[in-house]
């Protein structure tokens, strides 16, 4: 097993889904208006410590790591569904940093600790939503938002339990070989 201490991945959001344009038509409900729904939410990314875990193996397996997109609104007033979320687990000690914008994001000391790193889109509104008292048919809806992504760089910080001091030459590291 190699021991890990460095790993670079690509993380996206899911896009949220789009409202939808519709409008109702029953038996005893003529004139029923719209009823479009709202989009889903795409799905977050949530990276959480872990104090069981000691190497950033599973993590550098994975190079890229991206959310479900959130589903599209439906008639009748039907919300679309909202995109899974990904839960990824780093050893504690963890420093995550931000390649593009080059800025520091958090450092992981707590077990449990959890981050949301890219936020999904939210879902576009339906016509339900832009029924106005001017405008009781509305024929329009919005887009769903695309979800962020970031290039993270993961790096573990390494406690050494025992450090050997000494001048130069004197035999350091054949003491450690013979060890």
């Amino acid at each position: 097993m190699n021991f890990i201490d460095f790993a670079t991945i690509y993380v996206k959001g899911g896009d949220g889904g789009d409202g939808c344009i519709a409008f109702l038509r029953e038996k005893f409900r003529p004139k029923g208006g719209p009823s479009g729904g709202d989009g889903g939410r795409g799905g977050h990314i949530i990276i959480i410590a872990d104090s069981n875990l000691s190497t950033l193996q599973d993590v550098s397996y994975n190079k890229k790591y991206i959310a479900k997109n959130g589903g599209d609104g439906k008639g009748k007033n039907m919300h679309g569904k909202n995109g899974k979320d990904i839960y990824i687990k780093v050893p504690l000690g963890t420093i995550i940093r931000d390649v593009k914008a080059d800025i520091f994001i958090d450092d992981f000391k707590k077990n449990s600790q959890q981050i949301v790193i890219v936020h999904g889109g939210n879902g576009g509104f339906g016509n339900a939503r832009f029924k106005t008292q001017n405008n009781p048919a509305p024929r329009r809806a919005n887009q769903g938002q695309v979800g962020e992504d970031k290039t993270l760089e993961l790096e573990l910080k390494i406690l050494a339990d025992v450090g050997l001091v000494g001048f130069p030459n004197a035999g350091k590291s054949t003491f450690i070989s013979k060890i």
